[in-house]
Formats: structure tokens, sequence, C-alpha cells
């Protein structure tokens, strides 16, 4: 009984990390000492998973050392920070480069989503 509990575990669990490697996920690219990095952190960081595009695309933050991080692959390399990697199923599908402030940033990122994936902000489609 406790052995097929346990089996029932390990396997939901193999599944639940095999749909979210196939999820879309925003991959935010940083380095030590990157200012506009800090900013974004300290502006856009604690609203983003609160927000459609954060339910839609969680966000994962790299160090540029280690990006590409294990099971994704970028189309170019990464020369600024920050840089807004969206990914889907481990390949990118598109990119913001620099932290064009929040104001820029909200838009570029809806415009991103809408024409890669089939997101779709419920605020704005109701």
């Amino acid at each position: 009984m406790i052995a097929r509990l346990i089996a029932t575990v390990l396997a939901a669990t193999w599944l639940l990390q095999a749909v979210a490697a196939q999820a879309v996920e925003l991959i935010m690219v940083e380095q030590a000492g990157c200012y506009h990095c800090t900013e974004w952190k300290k502006t856009i960081g604690p609203i983003y998973p609160k927000t459609p595009e954060g339910a839609y695309a969680p966000l994962r933050m790299v160090s540029r050392a280690d990006a590409p991080p294990a099971g994704v692959t970028f189309a170019r390399p990464v020369n600024f920070t920050p840089t807004f990697v969206l990914i889907e199923d481990g390949q990118e599908l598109a990119r913001i480069e620099g932290h064009p402030g929040e104001d820029f940033f909200w838009g570029l990122l809806e415009m991103m989503l809408r024409q890669h994936t089939d997101f779709a902000d419920p605020v704005k489609t109701n």
C-alpha cells in the first residue's frame, strides 16, 4: 500500500515536472553589478508574478555566466543585461534586450506574448 502511494506520488511529480518543462516561461538574464537589473527587480519584480503575463510566463532569473540554463536553447548569445528571453519547450521564441523602463516593458512583453504564444490577457479580452 505504501509502495503504491510512493509510486503514485513519484509519477505525479515527474508528470508535473514534464509539464512545467514544456510551459512558456520568461528567463531574465542578469549579471552582478547591473544597474538596470536591480532597477527592474525593484520596480517590476514584485508585481510581475501577480500579473496575467507573470501567471502565463513565470519568471526565472539566471546569471549571464550560466545562460542558457540546462534544457534551454537561446537563438543567440546574450550580450546585454538584463535580457528577457521568452521560452517555450526549451526554445527561444523572442527576447527583450535591456530594460526599457516600466511603461515600455509591459507593452513590449504583451506584444511579444501575443505574437509568439496563445496569450490572451483576460482583463483586455472581456
